[in-house]
């Protein structure tokens, strides 16, 4: 048995148990990734504490969490609810939905980099039509955050929709025939059986989802950079910018132990 899962034991003690405790004795240095590594203890969480941008981060990070979570698991289950039935399109619409998920976020974020451009994007043009002026999506402190919300719901949907659509799939059908004997209208039954059914499958996207918003990363340092005014920043483009920007290892890897703690916390 032992010799079984040490394959998937020694993957694990090598690419993440060993990288957090390294990770852990770096935030506790003032390690810039050449010579210098001198043990400076608790020093950098002091620093955190009062490092605005860094707030500002969790700050972005947590709003991202709000925004793109909820409507994403409402949409998506409405989706799912819709695909469910039996129609000549539903398989093309399914792998419509779905084809987003399984993109690379780098060549999403770079299609919607071309959408948002203020002057030749596809957004832009198609606003102009209705007689409204340009928006530059992503460089006004209002729109940039929002922007980004939009994209990532849009790229995500496809996997929670598909996530509910095998929990739907798994109600006895017999529940829905006792409803309508019952007399019971689809509203009725969406609330009352559809929705109390899939409590596990909605805990479950819930708790990856959190996850996932938490470590968002690329689309922000590709549209935005975190800008304007650091508006859209979020803990991972912060643990970038400080580790192989400013080359402060020591500094990034207590940001990354934050992030490791938030995101237990979650998971727990």
């Amino acid at each position: 048995g032992y010799f079984m899962i040490a394959p998937a034991y020694i993957i694990y003690v090598m690419f993440v148990l060993v990288p957090i405790i390294i990770g852990l004795y770096y935030s506790l240095t003032n390690y810039n990734f050449y010579k210098t590594q001198d043990f400076v203890g608790i020093d950098n969480y002091i620093m955190l504490a009062s490092d605005k941008t860094f707030l500002r981060a969790i700050l972005n990070t947590a709003k991202y969490a709000v925004y793109t979570i909820f409507p994403n698991i409402i949409l998506a289950l409405l989706l799912a609810v819709a695909v469910n039935r039996k129609m000549r399109s539903t398989k093309f619409i399914r792998t419509s939905i779905y084809i987003p998920n399984v993109t690379s976020m780098v060549a999403v974020s770079m299609i919607w980099l071309w959408i948002y451009d203020p002057t030749l994007g596809v957004l832009n043009r198609l606003i102009k039509v209705f007689g409204m002026e340009a928006i530059p999506w992503l460089f006004n402190e209002k729109t940039a955050f929002a922007s980004i919300v939009v994209m990532s719901i849009w790229k995500s949907l496809g996997y929670n929709m598909i996530v509910f659509l095998a929990g739907l799939q798994g109600i006895p059908e017999s529940l829905y025939e006792a409803a309508t004997v019952d007399g019971a209208s689809a509203t009725r039954k969406f609330f009352h059986i559809t929705v109390p059914m899939l409590k596990p499958t909605t805990f479950f996207i819930f708790v990856t989802a959190c996850i996932g918003s938490f470590s968002v990363f690329e689309q922000v340092n590709i549209l935005t950079n975190g800008g304007p005014l650091n508006s859209t920043t979020t803990i991972v483009h912060q643990i970038y910018l400080r580790a192989f920007t400013d080359f402060r290892m020591g500094y990034a890897s207590a940001m990354a132990m934050v992030l490791f703690i938030i995101v237990a916390i979650i998971t727990l």
